[in-house]
């Protein structure tokens, strides 16, 4: 079993020699999100649910880019959430639990993240969490998914490996239409998307 604890995002989000990802890398990738969806919302992003959040790197950026902004992080880490819990409103919850506290999340959003955690999670819990982001999205989901064909980095511990088609399978099956690099709509958006949008 894997502990998502000090030690853990010490090794993968500060160390140097193993980190993931840099503050400068976040910032590119919440402006890119937040450009999407706008683009598509025709207005300001306003609320974001951001899962399998960790430390919520994606919240000051999302607050730096739009002041005001409603963050809402789940992650399933005890230490996270004694740590930042209510400091940077994280509550605890897991991507195929998502459905137990879908009512308490105040949905729906117009941005949903799921950075860098999906390959991570077994068959049965991608279908349900999958199903509860398409009934709390207003508007684009970031659902950022490394699958077999992909040369990573980092983590690979309790990696499960999926093919791109079996990826956009389980996406495609709980509603949601890609729109390129990592971003998907809904029922609501889909109507308002070019053909040439959708990928």
């Amino acid at each position: 079993m894997k502990k998502y604890d000090r030690e853990y995002f010490d090794r993968w989000y500060r160390d140097p020699k193993n980190r993931v990802a840099t503050a400068e890398s976040v910032a590119r990738k919440v402006h890119l999100v937040v450009s999407i969806a706008e683009s598509l919302l025709l207005r300001r992003v306003r609320s974001v649910l951001d899962i399998g959040c960790g430390e919520g790197s994606w919240r000051a950026p999302l607050r730096k880019l739009r002041p005001g902004i409603r963050y809402a992080g789940v992650d399933s880490s005890e230490y996270v959430i004694s740590r930042y819990g209510k400091r940077r409103g994280i509550r605890l919850g897991t991507f195929g639990g998502l459905g137990e506290i879908e009512s308490k999340l105040r949905g729906p959003f117009d941005v949903i993240v799921c950075c860098d955690m999906l390959q991570y999670i077994p068959a049965g819990e991608l279908r349900a969490g999958l199903k509860s982001v398409a009934a709390l999205l207003g508007g684009v989901a970031y659902l950022e998914a490394y699958t077999s064909g992909d040369s990573i980095e980092g983590d690979k511990r309790a990696w499960h490996h999926r093919t791109a088609a079996e990826y956009r399978r389980a996406f495609g099956g709980a509603g949601l239409t890609s729109v390129g690099m990592h971003c998907w709509v809904g029922g609501e958006l889909k109507p308002t998307t070019a053909e040439l949008e959708r990928a």
